[in-house]
């Protein structure tokens, strides 16, 4: 039997930074866990070997990856935020946009009244919707 799923997010050194910014922005969120990365070990060291954080509820692991890949997060998976005001979700899309990339800009899209797709700095595409 599956323990459970979660969402797993591979980064190339800039995990802490991001699990920093997604706790900070989403009320109800913590940095549950940290292991790093130590001398003599594959990753770069002190870097996030092990993450886990809660972003309202959802928990989310999170890596530095030791390895260089070619290539990085992409929209096709994002997470997708209800928010309960508009201007939670202004504020919420432009501090993820910030250094970012706007996939859709804030507007009413026929299939919600308010609604944004963002990549943030680090590339997770993040969809708001006013809810």
């Amino acid at each position: 039997m599956v323990a459970s799923v979660k969402p797993f997010l591979m980064f190339a050194g800039s995990a802490e930074a991001a699990m920093e910014l997604y706790t900070g922005l989403f009320p109800n969120s913590a940095i549950i866990r940290i292991e790093r990365w130590g001398p003599g070990e594959l990753g770069k060291e002190g870097t996030i070997k092990s993450g886990l954080i809660s972003v309202s509820g959802l928990e989310v692991m999170c890596f530095d990856s030791p390895v260089n890949h070619g290539f990085t997060f992409t929209p096709a998976f994002s997470l997708f935020v209800e928010c309960s005001s508009a201007e939670e979700l202004d504020r919420i899309g432009a501090q993820l946009a910030e250094q970012g990339n706007i996939l859709m800009p804030i507007d009413n899209y026929g299939f919600s009244r308010r609604f944004t797709w963002v990549n943030d700095r680090y590339g997770v595409s993040w969809q708001l919707n006013l809810a």
